[in-house]
């Protein structure tokens, strides 16, 4: 079928994204950062209404999540912020989960998801520079007392 045109194609559009990516991390300029995203946005628009349905099954299920994802896929180029790789999350949850491989795993799906949170509790912390007993003391005050709730979510500054 169409699914190495489509994939060079797509490609090209990645590759560019990352190189406007890192030139706005070089020199950011927000103006020119944010009509290139929407001049974007409107490329890789045309370019999946061109090509659904006309891939094969794999390549479809790919443009459908991009299509439907996209708030998830494309957040850099709203968020320039943001990189648009996730090779930082990556790194940091490297050492959590050989650890985890290295002992055995979890034994059920519940354990594995709340191993799972905590690990990304602990590397979120330690990440933003904070303590994590620190921060699990905070949530276990929040959720008994009624406290205010501890977040790790970055507040933005506007």
């Amino acid at each position: 079928m169409n699914n190495t045109v489509v994939a060079e194609a797509f490609l090209e559009l990645i590759d560019e994204a990352f190189r406007q990516h890192r030139k706005w991390r070089e020199h950011p300029q927000e103006i020119d950062y944010q009509t290139w995203a929407r001049d974007f946005k409107t490329r890789l628009a045309e370019l999946l209404n061109t090509w659904q349905g006309h891939v094969g099954h794999a390549a479809g299920l790919l443009l459908r999540s991009l299509r439907e994802k996209a708030h998830q896929w494309w957040y850099f180029l709203d968020h320039p912020s943001i990189p648009p790789d996730n090779n930082l999350a990556e790194r940091s949850l490297r050492l959590a989960v050989t650890k985890r491989k290295v002992s055995g795993g979890s034994r059920s799906m519940s354990r594995f998801e709340q191993t799972a949170n905590l690990l990304s509790v602990i590397q979120t912390c330690r990440f933003q520079g904070k303590s994590a007993m620190a921060f699990f003391r905070d949530a276990l005050s929040a959720h008994c007392c009624d406290f205010f709730i501890p977040s790790l979510i970055p507040q933005s500054k506007t």
